[in-house]
């Protein structure tokens, strides 16, 4: 029995080697999928494969750079060469430069967010999704359908101090996710966005922990998520149960957006 309807279906997830990402990658593979895991990272890539393979899934990790448009057409051509489509895209990649805007001290100007952080940011977490779904909408329209699933964040929707770069760029994979789910429809490929709220990653956990309480506070229900959480929506919304959701933004937040 196979409920979600994803048994050997092939799904790639960029950023698949920590994080969200590999929690991604591992709730996919238990439910038998052929995953595909790229990540810059191959520090980890036995470990993640490993781990995969244990719970279920067939695997193929790639490091995968996914602001540059030849390797991922080159990493996509290997899957289809390998298991012949892609069904389901996550768009998990992302990186933080965090500084504000302008930073203002005793009537001068003491800091900026410099050129190198808004690009870096910007060419990750926004041209990155661009780059990748561009490669994989021909070979979903060739097999009749497919899900992308955009990796967006609560700032996206609300902006937070200090990111002007990542707020923009999480903000702008839902327009991508709301535009393309018009584009692509007739194609039989939905396209929806996540928003996670305070995740327990390994980079959060790792913050003061008077700053992880106070996020804590924000959050109605009381506690941090957790990766495996915004697993389960990425599953969900990828599934047949979601076959009739397409260009919509699935908070995974503990009510943080009612809490702010």
């Amino acid at each position: 029995m196979n409920p979600s309807g994803l048994r050997e279906k092939v799904v790639i997830i960029t950023g698949a080697a920590a994080g969200i990402g590999r929690a991604t990658a591992k709730r996919f593979a238990s439910e038998g999928c052929r995953v595909v895991a790229w990540d810059v990272n191959d520090a980890a890539q036995s470990e993640v494969i490993r781990e995969l393979e244990a719970a279920g899934g067939q695997v193929l990790f790639r490091i995968t750079d996914v602001t540059n448009a030849q390797d991922v057409d080159d990493g996509v051509g290997k899957i289809i060469r390998q298991w012949g489509r892609v069904d389901i895209l996550v768009n998990n990649a992302g990186i933080t430069r965090d500084a504000q805007l302008i930073k203002w001290k005793d009537g001068a100007v003491a800091g900026t967010m410099t050129d190198q952080a808004f690009d870096a940011v910007i060419s990750v977490n926004l041209k990155g999704v661009f780059v990748c779904t561009r490669a994989v909408v021909p070979h979903m329209i060739r097999s009749g359908g497919g899900v992308i699933l955009n990796a967006s964040s609560v700032v996206g929707l609300y902006g937070n101090f200090g990111q002007t770069n990542y707020s923009a760029t999480k903000a702008g994979v839902i327009a991508f996710a709301q535009t393309w789910s018009r584009e692509l429809a007739r194609y039989n490929i939905r396209v929806n966005a996540v928003a996670p709220g305070f995740i327990a990653t390994e980079m959060v956990q790792k913050m003061p922990e008077k700053v992880i309480q106070s996020m804590v506070s924000h959050t109605p229900l009381g506690r941090m998520g957790t990766p495996e959480d915004v697993a389960e929506a990425y599953l969900w919304l990828a599934s047949d149960a979601a076959s009739f959701i397409t260009g919509t933004v699935l908070s995974v937040d503990g009510g943080l957006v009612l809490g702010t």
